[in-house]
């Protein structure tokens, strides 16, 4: 016998973002943010540590692009010219996040 009853369940109903404090729904495509996560492991100084911090897309690529520059800088006297246009892509055109688009 099925026994059925409407219980109240816990949902997201909007992720702010942690820097500017805004909303990260897109009106019609849900929530879009990105996200900034660290498990801090054995040997770590932050042992035992978790971070996670939710970004808006403004926000997510200024921090990119902090991100970017340090990487440029730390690379500033090195042999190597380092195309940094795609640092940190990792796919493009996915649109349905199963891997389907184009690398960089």
């Amino acid at each position: 016998m099925k026994v059925t009853a409407l219980e109240p369940a816990e949902s997201v109903s909007d992720v702010l973002c942690d820097v500017c404090r805004d909303s990260t729904r897109v009106e019609g495509y849900g929530l879009q943010f990105g996200t900034l996560s660290a498990r801090w492991g054995f040997g770590s100084a932050h042992d035992g540590e978790r971070y996670e911090i939710h970004l808006c897309e403004p926000c997510f690529f200024r921090t990119l692009s902090g991100l970017r520059r340090d990487r440029m800088v730390n690379a500033m006297f090195s042999d190597e010219d380092e195309d940094l246009s795609n640092f940190g892509l990792i796919a493009r055109d996915d649109f349905f996040n199963d891997g389907g688009g184009s690398s960089n």
